[in-house]
């Protein structure tokens, strides 16, 4: 029996009235305790994670304890922790959500002992605050109440140890009751893990930083700015009306005295004070510490150290350490506690140590803390959840699902096409002549959901990740390798379970009769590769001597099947060149493709350039057409909780420099509707130059806006068009392997297909809320994704041309394409390496460049003049060179090396020519350089550099290999699954 409690509270309105705000609050006579020694497991109903049973105590943190020792509360060694919803509210409520949230999957984490109890939902927990109490000791006190409550729920078996930084709660409740026990943190630390050195140190950090932060508090005391108002006085009156909410900016170089606010329902003109924070968006941050010199010049006793967080953007941080001479040469991590209003910077402590600064594993692992990408190794819980397929216990279809499904086993011819050496096959074709004579058109997606239960571990850790991370040289998985390159990848010759689209076409018209979607059991007859499907499509059919699946037959059995798959082939072909023209206004901004040839050690000896093949678009446009078919079906059946993918029309005054660019050459862009954009970009080639088509495609992906996931029941149905692919409605379904919002719509269409048959759908599916919540993380993580496989990239291109000679090495110099004008140089877009960047034409000291007769570059007294679609420069001597858009232009390439930030490659203009290769034979084989194959150079000489050191340094190792899951010393298994990022602009983020 549920029971009513009501908290309320008294406010006064600008206008001087009262108003009385009631909180209704439900308590239960039961809620799940999550321990193995639970006295009533009927009535808790423990159906989730629970606390290890091998353990000597259960340990549970109060408030002030979880928001400033969290990240030792993270420690795996630390088991039987029990967070109170109390301590869970203080944390979001005072740390904001990004904290809320790592706390909440630490909680779901299977590979840490830590459980959560709503004590404030329990009856016999509840306390409600008595008249003139704090709130926090209030909040001290219910969770030692719930602390007595659980103690002797577990039979007086377990003892239990709350830990508080509350010494009034340590004298209060001390030695209250037997078996609970109440220490400081410290204590609990050095009398229970002594032997935890990273926890102590990272302890007296904290509490040294504490003591700093409570001296300045004490000497501001004396400032002018009231007190900032408790969050449940804020709250109360944002729902009232007497205060507005909204999002502050501090700007970094003036912190003390200016700041841009945001106010929801306000305008910008209205005036304002501050009277409470109700979330900081803090989190963790990679720093530099301040040179040898730097240090000493604060002084011999100085414990204040100004770190530099590697992000540009925050300002220094001040942390306390006696370490900073043993740090200065390491990527560190160190979290703000506060930043007082006197002060310019704000207040942290040191965290953890990455690696030392420009070795490579302590750089990826600078880029993942940045984009808050967590990439532990799978859990032994998820694991354990996986099935097996060993030789000795061989993975088999099971009875039940030959039952359920339906087999295409000896039906359908359903093969494959994807680049060579792919081994995570997630989506597979077919197509066959009905008995009516009409055409039956497939598409079969790897069903993943099928071993990956809602709510199970795995599906947790795949919902956090949300997304698969590609790095310029590794990945990190959504889902363990048993399911993405294995029993979830459609390989041919063996039994699979897919999700399928079956669409029945006119024979002639290929008009959509109708269309069948269901769960299928496949047997992929061929793993093609992309070339040998286009021989197949050309006719050249000596290709299937390099399709294994011809080798063994004999003569009459190969030419009948031959024949089987060419028909096949091609009649996708005409079906998908059928379906592409009908989708009019689709946008084509893609780059130029190069296929890499690997030798047996999976190491680069070639890399030959190619045309983009019909093949390609083929394939493509099946999977688009599934996911257009497969999102108005879920959209069909749930309205207002359907997980779509939006691509909102961009601004026309975003393709003002587009324009303008085109028109420098000679063309016109019409960018009034997508299918103008898309005709005029096709009409804009330059025979001369390919390279002038290229840029116009990148800067229309430019001006794009992001695509974007999102809930049906959020926005209205006329905003649900997807302008790149010019459809009505779209979403993600073709790959679950590497993408949650996929497994969610694999989940909402078996939903759909149970609620057509009118059967009771298995699938726990999200309300509108929760979906768009959930969306709004994948979003950020997939932005995370796609900043940390830019930022991969532009370092492994850094670590590239750094300390070579640029005089001597041939790599230093290329051919450059300017691409726009700027006040005081051009930028430049270098095709061999995929590079784009400023260079300047006028210096720091006032120089303008000049070139001379032999066309080299040197600097000169003078000025610059620039215009719509050039820029001369004049030197005082009255030399004057004019540099046009798309001029070819030589270009040095040097890296800018920076201690405490990312490095940055610098291009310097040497000469107004083009950069000339007098072997031809070396430009055809390096002319385009793909991005996998510098991988492979840094890489090579990464290793070479560490063996020849004679003495190795190991700074917590652990740390830097837990962010690598690919095993091995090479590093290019996975070079096929990023082959189109190998010549594309790397600063686009626009994923359609």
């Amino acid at each position: 029996m549920l029971q009513k409690r009501e908290k309320v509270l008294l406010l006064k309105t600008f206008q001087g009235r009262t108003l009385r705000i009631v909180r209704e609050h439900y308590l239960r006579p039961s809620v799940p305790c999550n321990s193995p020694l639970c006295s009533q497991p009927t009535v808790c109903l423990n159906d989730g994670k629970l606390l290890s049973s091998d353990v000597t105590h259960y340990m549970i943190p109060d408030w002030k304890v979880v928001q400033d020792y969290f990240e030792i509360l993270e420690f795996p060694e630390l088991k039987g922790i029990i967070f109170m919803q109390t301590a869970c509210q203080a944390v979001q409520h005072q740390r904001g959500r990004r904290q809320y949230n790592k706390l909440r999957n630490l909680l779901k984490d299977a590979r840490h002992d830590c459980v959560p109890f709503a004590n404030e939902f329990l009856q016999d927990c509840y306390l409600p605050r008595e008249q003139g109490e704090s709130m926090e000791k209030w909040q001290t006190r219910s969770i030692y109440s719930a602390a007595v409550w659980y103690y002797h729920h577990c039979q007086d078996r377990m003892p239990v140890i709350v830990v508080t930084e509350d010494e009034e709660a340590v004298q209060q409740y001390g030695s209250e009751t037997e078996g609970v026990f109440v220490i400081s943190f410290k204590n609990y630390l050095d009398n229970f893990w002594p032997d935890l050195k990273a926890a102590h140190e990272l302890c007296d950090s904290i509490l040294q930083s504490r003591r700093e932060r409570e001296n300045e508090r004490q000497e501001s005391h004396r400032k002018e700015y009231p007190e900032h108002l408790p969050l449940e006085v804020l709250e109360a009156g944002i729902k009232s009306g007497r205060y507005i909410q909204g999002i502050l900016k501090v700007n970094k170089h003036r912190a003390q005295i200016e700041a841009f606010a945001r106010l929801q329902g306000a305008s910008s003109k209205d005036s304002g004070r501050v009277v409470g924070i109700l979330q900081k968006n803090w989190r963790d941050y990679v720093v530099t510490f301040p040179s040898k010199e730097e240090v000493q010049s604060q002084g011999k006793n100085a414990q204040k150290i100004l770190v530099t967080p590697w992000d540009y953007r925050i300002p220094k941080i001040r942390i306390s350490t006696q370490q900073a001479e043993a740090l200065q040469d390491f990527r560190v991590v160190v979290r703000i506690d506060s930043w007082e209003s006197t002060s310019m910077y704000p207040n942290g402590h040191f965290v953890r140590v990455l690696g030392r600064i420009g070795d490579l594993e302590g750089e990826i692992a600078t880029i993942l803390v940045e984009n808050s990408i967590s990439v532990a190794p799978f859990s032994e819980a998820q694991m354990c959840e996986m099935p097996v397929n060993t030789p000795e216990n061989p993975w088999k279809v099971s009875p039940e699902e030959e039952r359920e499904r339906k087999d295409l086993r000896k039906t359908h011819l359903v093969f494959s096409i994807d680049p060579k050496g792919c081994e995570d096959v997630d989506d597979t074709l077919s197509v066959r002549t009905l008995s009516n004579g009409n055409l039956e058109l497939g598409v079969h997606i790897a069903d993943v959901t099928h071993f990956v239960a809602p709510n199970s571990y795995s599906d947790i850790e795949a919902r956090t990740r949300a997304t698969t991370y590609y790095l310029a040289d590794r990945r990190y998985d959504m889902l363990p390798s048993i399911l993405s390159a294995d029993l979830c990848s459609l390989l041919g010759g063996v039994d699979r379970y897919a999700v399928s689209v079956l669409w029945e076409l006119d024979k002639t018209s290929y008009e959509i009769k109708k269309v069948w979607y269901g769960r299928t059991i496949i047997r992929s007859a061929y793993k093609l590769f992309y070339e040998a499907a286009q021989e197949l499509l050309d006719g050249n059919f000596s290709v299937i001597d390099d399709i294994p699946e011809f080798r063994d037959l004999d003569e009459k059995s190969r030419q009948a099947k031959l024949e089987e798959l060419v028909w096949a082939v091609r009649k996708l072909t005409d079906i998908a060149r059928h379906v592409r023209a009908k989708r009019h206004g689709a946008l084509e901004l893609e780059g130029v493709e190069v296929r890499i040839q690997l030798d047996e050690k999976k190491n680069i000896c070639d890399l030959i350039p190619k045309q983009p093949l019909e093949v390609h678009e083929t394939v493509a446009e099946c999977m688009i057409l599934a996911n257009h078919w497969v999102a108005k079906k879920i959209w069909e059946s749930f309205p207002h909780q359907a997980l779509l993918r939006q691509h909102p029309p961009p601004h026309q005054e975003f393709f003002s420099e587009l324009r303008e660019c085109a028109k420098a050459k000679g063309f016109f862009i019409d960018t009034r509707s997508n299918k103008t954009l898309a005709d005029s970009l096709d009409n804009a080639n330059d025979p001369s130059d390919p390279i002038v088509n290229r840029l116009l495609r990148s800067m229309a992906t430019h001006a794009m806006s992001n695509a974007l996931y999102f809930s049906t029941g959020s926005c209205a149905e006329e905003e649900f068009h997807h302008y790149g692919l010019a459809l009505d409605k779209y979403t993600h379904f073709t790959s679950p392997i590497r993408r949650y919002s996929d497994i969610i719509v694999h989940r909402l269409l078996m939903a759909a297909i149970s609620k057509d048959k009118k059967m009771e759908s298995k699938e726990n599916l999200f309300s509108n809320k929760d979906l768009e919540e959930l969306c709004r993380h994948i979003n950020n993580r997939n932005r995370a994704a796609q900043r940390s496989q830019k930022r991969s990239t532009e370092l492994f291109q850094c670590m590239y041309f750094k300390d070579k000679d640029q005089e001597t090495e041939d790599r230093c110099i290329s051919d450059g394409v300017i691409y726009s004008m700027r006040t005081n140089g051009v930028l430049v877009f270098i095709p061999r390496f995929g590079i784009k960047g400023a260079a300047y034409l006028k210096n720091k000291d006032g120089l303008v460049i000049s070139c001379g007769p032999d066309s080299h570059s040197e600097w000169k007294p003078g000025s610059l003049q620039r215009f719509q679609n050039k820029i001369t420069s004049t030197t005082t001597g009255g030399e004057s060179v004019t540099f046009h858009l798309f001029d070819h232009v030589t270009v040095r390439i040097s890296v800018q090396a920076s201690r405490c930030h990312s490095d940055t490659i610098r291009l310097e203009i040497i000469s107004n020519k083009p950069y000339m290769i007098p072997d031809t034979e070396l430009f055809h084989q390096s002319s385009l350089l793909l991005k996998s194959d510098l991988v492979k150079e840094v890489t090579r000489s990464v290793e070479e550099a560490q063996l020849a050191q004679e003495v190795k340094v190991n700074v917590i190792q652990e740390d830097c290999e837990k962010y690598c899951q690919t095993k091995g010393r090479s590093l290019y298994t996975l070079l096929e699954e990023i082959r189109d990022l190998a010549l594309l602009d790397v600063s686009n983020s626009h994923g359609i």
